[in-house]
């Protein structure tokens, strides 16, 4: 079988590609598919493709699909109306099973898999999670079209709480919204766990990105995300029973309820319009933009399809943008691309003016912010203890093209000073640095003790005695940062030192934490004297306890690393191994294989 494309020219009036750079390469999607090898457009239109009533010739195409569990009801009943009316792709009618299941665990299975999964489309609820099946190892190929529905991400709350923030005279933004909630103390705000819900994962990434942050900004956003933490759900479909149920004071009192809540306006739609009375919630929309929903509709492995099978598919995504269709939907709440939003519509939900609920955010978040607002929360909630190992072999010194004469280790200081900012004071930090006989006939040095950053600063230090007065780990480690420099003559002890690191994380390791192993090298192993790589992943291998896990982190930076290298050492311990071509990469690689590994 061929590989069959979905026409761009066919695309359902309806819909749009998704916006961005992130968008922009979803969007790839050629004629050949309604044309065929041998058909032209008359024949394609004289057989039918676009058809409606009438017999169908032949069987039906059969086609299974997935969606995200609050757009199912509305598909599903666009199916059965496709089945009625004898909607036919091709002469053919259409088929259309779908099934409601949560779009982190169809990223999760389509991202580790290479496995006929079973469905030939899926729906997921933003494109968000098919970037991550994209990017993660070996996974099924996938080809996301256009946007069948959208909505809004907002803070819901109830009557008494919105009334004590000004709702709805008075606009905040996302980081002056969250501030204001979570400053009285007396606003509990829910939301569902941003590593399993978009939903949640947009939410913090506007509170993130928003221009009410402070000088110190990343630092208040995570402690936001650890207040958020608290009050976590598993999933989007388990938020709302998190609710406050009444004004009573118990229920006001009760720790374990929730007076706001991070929503969809879709879901805050479906819960008034299920409710009566005042106990509709209300929603802010943050002035400085409000995240999409976006519905990206998409197919699955395309080149196992059938030409029948991806005409029918492309017929219904195109049924899914029409009339009869686009009514369902927005009738459960959801916007329509390219259509205003309705004022009925938005007050249904609980929004009204002069809440700015027709701006959304002028760009979606990259898929870089994500990754790192992903990377920021898992360290957040597991509070993490990392061991950060960096290469000091002669090498470092190496200038960096296009970065005005600033060397690989200028660069790599940077970039580590910006990651600390992520880390909350809870997390355990420490520094070695390594290269051949940098410390009598060892090739690394411990620098900086692996303790609280928020706690005093430890010993081991260029002062006199070896311990630094006054101050924090945080203040001690940001300075042994900025002392890092190479050493002259010094070449790249990679192998003892990440097997000595990697044992002393084991012999300290802390539970309730993320514990790991960070190493940075812009080099091969050099020291011909130490243990071999076959050696060293033999070790790893017996030394890794699931039970007391420690993954290496390993990231080769700059042109003149072995990718497969950290790649087969860090994977021995359940670890991951990256390359960066420029060390001001290193900050959204490591929150990105903090994210990655920590998920685990």
């Amino acid at each position: 079988m061929g590989r069959h494309s979905l026409p761009d020219d066919l695309t359902a009036p309806a819909t749009r590609p998704r916006s961005g750079a992130r968008r922009r390469r979803t969007v790839a999607i050629a004629t050949v598919l309604v044309l065929g090898a041998a058909a032209g457009t008359g024949v394609a239109v004289e057989r039918g493709v676009f058809g409606l009533s009438g017999p169908c010739h032949g069987s039906a195409v059969k086609l299974r699909m997935v969606a995200s569990p609050d757009i199912t009801p509305a598909v599903r009943t666009a199916a059965e109306r496709a089945r009625e009316d004898h909607v036919r792709s091709d002469g053919q009618c259409l088929d259309i099973t779908v099934t409601a299941r949560d779009s982190y665990e169809v990223a999760h299975d389509l991202g580790t898999s290479s496995a006929e999964p079973g469905y030939q489309i899926w729906l997921p609820d933003s494109g968000a999670w098919v970037d991550r099946a994209q990017d993660t190892g070996e996974n099924v190929p996938l080809t996301p079209a256009s946007s069948i529905a959208e909505s809004p991400v907002t803070l819901a709350m109830v009557p008494s709480a919105a009334k004590a923030l000004g709702w709805p005279e008075k606009t905040y933004t996302w980081a002056g919204l969250t501030a204001a909630a979570t400053g009285s103390g007396k606003i509990h705000i829910g939301a569902a766990d941003p590593a399993r819900s978009a939903t949640g994962l947009l939410a913090l990434s506007s509170i993130a990105q928003s221009p009410g942050q402070a000088a110190s900004g990343d630092t208040q956003v995570a402690a936001t995300a650890k207040v958020l933490s608290r009050r976590i759900s598993d999933a989007d479909s388990k938020v709302l029973a998190t609710l406050a149920q009444d004004g009573s004071g118990t229920e006001k009192d009760d720790p374990h309820r929730n007076q706001a809540l991070v929503l969809s306006e879709q879901a805050a739609f479906a819960h008034n319009t299920s409710r009566g009375g005042a106990r509709k919630l209300r929603l802010f929309y943050p002035k400085d933009g409000t995240p999409q929903l976006d519905y990206p509709y998409t197919v699955v492995d395309e080149a196992a399809l059938t030409t029948d099978q991806s005409r029918a598919a492309m017929r219904f995504m195109t049924y899914l943008g029409e009339g009869v269709s686009r009514t369902v939907l927005d009738r459960q709440g959801f916007r329509i691309p390219d259509r205003p939003a309705t004022a009925s519509r938005v007050e249904a939900a609980g929004g009204r003016t002069p809440q700015p609920y027709t701006d959304a955010s002028p760009e979606p978040p990259s898929e870089d912010v994500l990754d790192e607002t992903l990377g920021m929360w898992t360290i957040t909630v597991q509070s993490a203890r990392l061991t950060t190992v960096v290469d000091a072999s002669g090498s470092m010194s190496t200038p960096v093209p296009g970065k005005g004469g600033q060397t690989r280790m200028d660069i790599t200081r940077a970039s580590l000073l910006k990651a600390l900012d992520q880390f909350t004071p809870e997390d355990e930090i420490g520094l070695w640095d390594f290269a051949t006989h940098l410390d009598g006939t060892r090739d690394y040095r411990k620098r900086v003790p692996t303790v609280r950053l928020g706690g005093p600063a430890q010993g081991g230090g260029t002062q006199r005695g070896g311990t630094q007065r006054g101050g924090t780990q945080r203040d001690r480690l940001a300075a042994a940062f900025s002392a890092l420099r190479p050493v002259r003559g010094g070449a790249t002890g990679l192998y003892d030192t990440t097997l000595a690191a990697f044992q002393d994380a084991r012999k300290t390791y802390a539970r309730g934490k993320f514990n790991a192993v960070v190493v940075l090298t812009d080099g091969v192993n050099e020291d011909d004297h130490g243990i071999s790589r076959s050696a060293l992943i033999a070790k790893l291998r017996e030394l890794t306890d699931p039970e007391r896990p420690v993954p290496l982190i390993m990231i080769a930076v700059g042109p003149d690393t072995d990718r497969t290298e950290v790649e087969q050492v860090a994977r021995a311990t359940g670890g991951a191994g990256y390359q960066v071509s420029d060390p001001s990469q290193i900050n959204s690689v490591l929150l990105k294989a903090v994210m990655a590994v920590g998920g685990r």
